[in-house]
């Protein structure tokens, strides 16, 4: 266990290192969180710094989901060891939720992080690439056709495990359990979107639409 508990917590610990907030010191102390909707993801750098800002934040986010899932799991840390009753596949698994769990509430930065997109991307590069290419299909369908960054996301996100059900061998069962964990918490990640495309003030990327409407 101690294994478990001590990769968990780097895993954490990698995944509160925030995109945004790295991004926002090289740029001489921009802080996203105070400005557009406050959240400190790739969607928001993008609306309120532009383009490269944004890659840099994502390219961040997505690398700490990698890191946490490939590189921490098999690391042979000092007077830790390896516990041969801890199964591999859970580690990594265990590890990849706790990196996403650190970019939503990351300890460094007050528990004000994003919505956990990236880094859940990340994870899945490592634990299942073949489904990456259909979930950002999925992802660019709904946004195309809604406008709604939010809804994109949360509709991609249920559909990793349902990709991965389709797709992949019975033995990958641990993977899937992963991914429709994962697309809760994602949901849960979003519920201010949820709330917001209730009431109408959610922020729809109308350009990006390919039936929106016309301007009379």
């Amino acid at each position: 266990m101690l294994e478990l508990g001590t990769k968990f917590l780097l895993s954490y610990f990698i995944g509160s290192i925030m995109g945004s907030l790295v991004m926002g010191r090289i740029r001489g102390g921009v802080d996203i969180r105070t400005m557009g909707s406050g959240n400190a993801g790739g969607t928001n750098a993008l609306r309120t710094q532009g383009w490269m800002f944004a890659l840099g934040v994502v390219i961040i986010d997505v690398g700490k989901g990698v890191i946490g899932t490939g590189l921490v799991p098999g690391l042979e840390l000092p007077f830790i060891g390896v516990d041969p009753n801890i199964s591999r596949v859970w580690l990594t698994l265990s590890c990849a939720a706790a990196s996403v769990i650190g970019h939503v509430w990351p300890m460094w930065h007050q528990f004000r992080g994003g919505k956990g997109a990236a880094t859940l991307v990340g994870t899945l590069i490592v634990l299942a690439p073949s489904i990456i290419a259909p979930v950002l299909a999925v992802w660019a369908l709904v946004f195309i056709f809604s406008g709604y960054v939010g809804l994109a996301t949360m509709t991609a996100g249920v559909a990793a495990p349902v990709v991965l059900a389709v797709t992949r061998l019975p033995e990958d069962q641990p993977a899937f359990i992963f991914c429709v964990a994962m697309s809760m918490y994602i949901i849960f990640s979003h519920r201010s979107n949820i709330q917001r495309m209730k009431d109408g003030t959610e922020n729809r990327v109308e350009r990006a639409m390919l039936l929106r409407r016309r301007k009379a």
